[in-house]
This record gives structure tokens, sequence and C-alpha cells, in this order.
């Protein structure tokens, strides 16, 4: 069980090379984009929202329903292919959703650890901290999804990420 977590520029490409079953757009709702090639629209999550932390006029925040949709739309992938994640560079939105996912399917696993393994295998991400919250609240982690991302530290301010994989279950 494997997530893909990429920006939309290499969406065709993953798609292409890695079959996946599953994708999540995150796009802000003017960027929005169709379902791609070789995904069934029944399986692509289109979530129209900015890649803010906090409400700003004119931008849609991250909300309780989002987050939601996000973990029912999750539990429908039974992983035999891998689902791709994605957001505008693959560094927020994306890598906030892979969390979230795997926290939700691995109760009890270390959040921390988590978000370690996901550090080491992308210096570049950089967890949209409103998205792990709302999931944290959510999942009844107390707290620890939102330290676990916040000790992952910065990521040197980078503009694009690579793609890369993150483990769906630990």
């Amino acid at each position: 069980m494997t997530f893909i977590i990429c920006g939309l520029a290499e969406v065709p490409a993953v798609i292409a090379a890695r079959a996946p079953s599953h994708m999540i757009t995150l796009l802000d709702p003017a960027s929005m984009i169709a379902t791609p090639a070789g995904i069934e629209a029944a399986n692509h999550l289109r979530l129209g929202v900015n890649d803010i932390a906090e409400p700003m006029d004119g931008m849609t925040p991250p909300d309780e329903q989002l987050v939601h949709d996000l973990l029912a739309f999750g539990t429908g992938w039974q992983g035999e292919a891998p689902m791709l994640i994605h957001c505008w560079a693959g560094i927020s939105r994306s890598t906030a959703s892979a969390f979230v996912l795997a926290c939700a399917r691995n109760p009890q696993a270390d959040e921390r650890q988590m978000a370690l393994l996901m550090r080491r295998a992308a210096p570049h991400a950089y967890p949209n901290r409103r998205i792990v919250a709302l999931a944290d609240a959510i999942l009844g982690r107390r707290g620890r999804m939102a330290d676990a991302v916040a000790a992952m530290g910065g990521n040197d301010f980078v503009a694009h990420g690579t793609p890369f994989d993150f483990p769906a279950r630990h």
C-alpha cells in the first residue's frame, strides 16, 4: 500500500509509469483539473482548497468537511495499486493528506515516526498545518499529529517538490 505524492506537473508521468488506481487532487478551486486519462472518475477525489493555514479573503481554507471527505475517500481504497495524491507543487496539501491518511490507517502507529519517515523520503515536504490539525482533532490524536509535523521542521522554502512514495501502512 503506497501513496505517491507529487505536484500537478508530474501527474501525467506518474500515472503512465505507476498506474495508480485512485487519485486525490488538492488545488485551488479556480485551478481544478478534470479526471486524467488512466484514472476512473469514481476513483478521483477533487478537493478545491487553497494552501493556507489561516482564513484569508477570497481563498478557500481547509475545513473539517475537506478532512471528512479525504478520510471517507481513503477508506474506499484497498491498496492493490498505488494512490496518487497531488497538489500544485507536491509540498504542502498533498503531503498533509498522505500523512492524514496514513495516520487514519495506522491508529496505533507513532505519529512522530511517520512524520520523520516522510521527512527522510521528501526533504521538501511541509504538510499543511491546518489540514493536519483538523484531522488530529477528528481522529482524536490529542495534538500528536500536529506535534509530529511540527517536529519535521521547515523545508528551506523549496518551491517545487519531486515525486516520492510514502507507505500507507506503518
